[in-house]
């Protein structure tokens, strides 16, 4: 009897578990972590100095083994991609760098870094779009394969993909040495605090980290702690409560609720994704400072920026950087445009033609943009313009593969199309004259209210109420510029919170897309993804009930207010919260043990009966 009970609990603690595995939020991770961090303390503590690299390997070795274990309880047996492509990208770099400095042909390292691509793309292709490409294909081709297998994606695949990518890519530009253990290299890819779901880190962040001594400062506790709890009560006391008492339901069903109900769970699912995913980041980041490593910062208040491309500078930044360097400026960023540009629209041209089954109305347009490729550059003698016009085009591609790798559907690429669009208007609008920007206002508001009137659409009726509000701040703006108004600190102010504003309402319409496509089964996401999105867009576009709106303001008011709280919360200044956060790792380690005993209790409050996974593993 005895012994069973031990062999069922040694089952439990090794074995993995698809329905139970180990996530920040469980006791069991807290638990796992309590033996790997006591354990990781004796080896820095009982081990001399004096061994130097040793005992820096010793550490290395230690939490590549940990993070080994770490993933085969989130993931199972998918551990052997993650060790494949370790072996792999550490033995072509070493490849790659012996092939520059025995100045042979450059052709030799290109071709060892276009394998080390397709082996690692390779399996990212097959997990994750295998579906969306068998699909895509019968769309342009009309033919009915199939996939027979049901194919699992591994969690955070997409992250360590990238991580490997960016190692071989920076040996290849000579940016690092590649690294001579394995081991070590194996601890950089596989690093559990922050594996499945970011944040994205470049080799040549984390590996010089890899040789430092292991220093934890007073201050540099306490703010590993502060993040810890930050992040955890980001999670479950603002996400997952948000979730779990509106916007999942209306997500899975937005046709049982109301128009007004359908865009506040819109609303709320904007702050949802925020608190989620930046809250996974406060407690890796966390977990990884109190062993002596830095992770790079991935969020920056995202919800103040005043323009699209601002907020993609602070959103998912990590993500952003190994865009803007692996993506963007190889396609050739604001200097030119090349066969990477011409490939990428042909596959978008193709994209939509499948998205849309009108070959004609697609292709024309898109022949007309490559046309322009060739033409532009060389009818546009202004140097400006011309980087314009190439970063346009290039951030645009960036921002669509961008929202491909986020998830195989057709959402997600027009959540990334969007995104683009959003990002090329602002910077075609920014330096418009004022009279320019009253004139093409107006004239978009006249046209989006009157294809409202003509079709009735609920989709027409969005666009011109939305373009209707911009409008009357756009009119305001234009007679104060008439009047020849000078800016002050109060008209400044108003200035920035109406782009705060749209910013936050620009790119939570856009969440419409991504939400509708996320927690789906890959070989149904396009077809329910659709069908969601629209759903919602007819319920917000249709008519409203104002009886309803009390009505739901007061069932749902702790929904309400925490979404109010966590905006509120969100928009204080930063300097105010770095302020709290110093403030909380300069107390006493007494006070601070107290204070984490009370955030874990408040928080224990909100823990809901289903355990809810990160947003971001599944990407």
């Amino acid at each position: 009897m005895v012994n069973d009970q031990m062999v069922n609990f040694l089952h439990h603690i090794f074995a993995f578990d698809a329905a139970h595995p180990l996530l920040f939020t469980q006791f069991y991770f807290w638990a796992f972590f309590a033996l790997v961090y006591a354990l990781f303390a004796l080896i820095m503590d009982r081990v001399p100095d004096s061994l130097g690299n040793k005992k820096l390997h010793l550490r290395n070795v230690y939490l590549m083994f940990v993070s080994w274990f770490f993933y085969y309880k989130t993931s199972g047996l998918f551990l052997l991609i993650l060790l494949f492509v370790t072996l792999s990208d550490w033995l072509i770099a070493r490849q790659i760098h012996k092939s520059i400095i025995d100045n042979r042909e450059s052709k030799i390292a290109t071709a060892w870094l276009c394998l080390s691509v397709a082996i690692d793309l390779g399996f990212l292709a097959y997990f994750k779009y295998a579906y969306f490409f068998t699909d895509a294909f019968n769309d342009l081709f009309g033919t009915s394969y199939t996939i027979v297998d049901k194919i699992i994606l591994p969690v955070g695949i997409s992250f360590y993909i990238f991580q490997v990518i960016s190692y071989t890519a920076d040996v290849y530009r000579g940016r690092i040495q590649p690294v001579k253990n394995i081991l070590d290299f194996g601890f950089y890819v596989s690093f559990f605090s922050q594996l499945v779901a970011g944040p994205i880190v470049r080799a040549e962040e984390f590996i010089p980290q890899l040789y430092k001594p292991f220093r934890l400062s007073r201050r540099a506790f306490g703010i590993a702690v502060f993040w810890i709890i930050n992040g955890l009560a980001k999670k479950i006391i603002m996400s997952d409560f948000l979730a779990v008492n509106l916007i999942d339901r209306v997500f899975d069903n937005p046709l049982l609720f109301s128009g007004f109900e359908n865009l506040f769970a819109l609303f709320a699912y904007s702050l949802q994704v925020y608190a989620d995913f930046s809250g996974y980041t406060d407690i890796a980041i966390g977990v990884a400072m109190l062993m002596g490593f830095y992770l790079p910062m991935n969020f920056n208040s995202p919800y103040k920026s005043q323009n699209p491309q601002e907020f993609w500078r602070r959103w998912h930044m990590s993500l952003g950087r190994w865009l803007k360097t692996y993506l963007y400026i190889p396609l050739g960023g604001n200097r030119s445009i090349g066969f990477g540009t011409y490939f990428w629209v042909t596959v978008i041209a193709l994209v939509s033609a499948s998205l849309t089954g009108w070959w004609l109305g697609i292709m024309i347009p898109y022949a007309v943009l490559i046309v322009s490729m060739v033409l532009v550059p060389r009818l546009l003698k202004d140097t400006n313009h011309l980087k314009l016009f190439y970063s346009n085009l290039n951030s645009f591609i960036t921002q669509v593969l961008g929202g491909l790798w986020h998830g195989a559907s057709w959402n997600f690429i027009i959540w990334g199309g969007i995104n683009g669009i959003g990002m090329i208007v602002e910077k075609i609008w920014r330096p418009m004259n004022w009279h320019v920007r009253f004139v093409l206002t107006t004239l978009l508001t006249f046209g989006l209210c009157a294809a409202d009137y003509t079709t009735n659409l609920p989709v027409w009726r969005l666009f011109a109420v939305w373009m209707a509000i911009i409008w009357v701040g756009t009119s305001i703006r234009y007679i104060y510029f008439l009047c020849e108004g000078a800016e002050n600190k109060f008209t400044k102010a108003m200035s920035t919170a109406w782009a705060i504003l749209q910013t936050f309402v620009f790119i939570t319409f856009t969440r419409l897309f991504f939400r509708s496509s996320s927690n789906l089964d890959p070989a149904t996401a396009n077809e329910v993804a659709w069908a969601t999105a629209k759903n919602m867009v007819n319920q917000i576009g249709g008519a409203w009930s104002n009886a309803i709106i009390p009505d739901f303001l007061w069932s749902y008011r702790w929904v309400v207010a925490m979404f109010v709280a966590g905006m509120v919360i969100h928009w204080l200044p930063t300097n105010w919260k770095r302020r709290y956060r110093l403030w909380f790792s300069a107390m006493p380690i007494w006070a601070i043990v107290i204070a984490v005993c009370i955030a874990i209790a408040v928080i224990y409050q909100f823990v809901t009966a289903d355990v809810q996974p990160f947003i971001y593993f599944q990407f």
